[in-house]
């Protein structure tokens, strides 16, 4: 897959290293010469000297065969621009987009970015699903903010208790992913039986989280 990063900062730099480590072939731009070029020297990548947001440096980093185009710039309208590019100028087919201002996420999603990455939102999530003790977190959303990945914890006295997944009534657009059971990952099945303490991850239409858990932990 190649993939053309837009930023070598500490994100965009360790970003292509471990593309690169997985054999992806990636490229990077930025605006820096020096950090590009030792960018170029510690990674032995193509490494373009320029502004993200001009299209001839972007042709030049061979942006129109690229699989991905990711923004990571320190400028949340740098990183729009960029990935409207990307999809509009030169018919990328995925683009991620960093949000560095939480309150841009939406804008983000509205303006096409297929992935906005909002690196607070998730810091966040990892630290609520860490301390967390409420039955209910929505890990992330995706899909331009129309989809919820979610993670609920099964209380003993949940209606779901030793009932197959084939018997749920789950609300429209949802499906089981996972259920964590222990140090166990199950891949639910018809015939998996929910047990006290699972773990399960799924996802839903953004707007049904309530129902979601108030048919598999019994509240709201």
């Amino acid at each position: 897959m190649y993939i053309l990063i837009v930023g070598a900062g500490k994100v965009g730099y360790f970003l292509a290293r471990r593309l690169s480590e997985s054999g992806h072939t990636v490229s990077i731009v930025d605006s820096d010469r020096d950090i590009c070029e030792e960018t170029a020297r510690s990674l032995e990548v193509l490494a373009i000297n320029g502004d993200g947001c001009d299209q001839e440096i972007l042709s030049e980093a061979g942006i129109s065969r690229a699989d991905v185009v990711a923004a990571v710039t320190g400028d949340d309208e740098d990183n729009l621009v960029i990935c409207q590019l990307a999809k509009e100028r030169f018919g990328v087919n995925r683009t991620v987009g960093r949000v560095n201002d939480p309150d841009n996420e939406s804008t983000f999603f509205k303006l096409g970015v297929d992935v906005p990455v909002d690196a607070t939102k998730i810091i966040a999530k990892i630290i609520e699903e860490e301390v967390s003790f409420s039955d209910f977190v929505n890990l992330m959303s995706f899909k331009r903010g129309k989809l919820a990945l979610v993670r609920v914890d099964l209380p003993g006295d949940s209606p779901v208790i030793n009932k197959q997944v084939s018997q749920l009534q789950l609300p429209a657009d949802s499906v089981l992913v996972s259920i964590l059971r222990k140090e166990e990952v199950i891949v639910p099945r018809g015939n998996t039986v929910l047990q006290p303490g699972d773990d399960v991850i799924a996802i839903t239409a953004i707007g049904n989280e309530p129902q979601l858990l108030r048919l598999l932990a019994g509240k709201l």
